[in-house]
């Protein structure tokens, strides 16, 4: 079984940067690694959308409102996602869902996604 931890939201002003984490472990020990890597936000009373999504292959796609502010990336062992956000805005608000295709030796490829994690700018 998979589990992707989402970390590091909080409260910050807007201008200010942020940086998510989101870390995925394998309860029996197989190897495993992500491939597609997603970020989602949800503000209040509004649909879930996609942010950012980086390909197994390392391209980059991003939602026009955060691009140039937004960066998706992977670390070299390919277990843990990130999204660095800077120039935050109060429109940036909401709580954030990483959702990723992993892949273990035991389980092949599946989809999963994080618990959340809550995002707040104030102007």
């Amino acid at each position: 079984q998979v589990e992707l931890v989402d970390t590091g939201g909080g409260l910050v002003q807007a201008g200010g940067s942020l940086r998510l984490s989101c870390a995925a472990s394998v309860t029996s020990g197989s190897v495993f690694r992500i491939n597609q890597l997603r970020w989602y936000r949800q503000g209040s009373g509004l649909q879930r959308e996609l942010v950012a999504s980086l390909s197994g292959e390392g391209q980059t796609d991003y939602a026009d409102y955060v691009k140039g502010r937004f960066t998706i990336s992977r670390n070299n062992f390919k277990t843990t996602g990130y999204l660095q956000m800077n120039s935050l805005k109060s429109d940036d608000t909401g709580v954030y869902y990483c959702n990723a295709d992993v892949w273990t030796a035991v389980s092949g490829t599946r989809n999963y996604w994080g618990q959340g994690t809550q995002v707040t700018v104030s102007s």
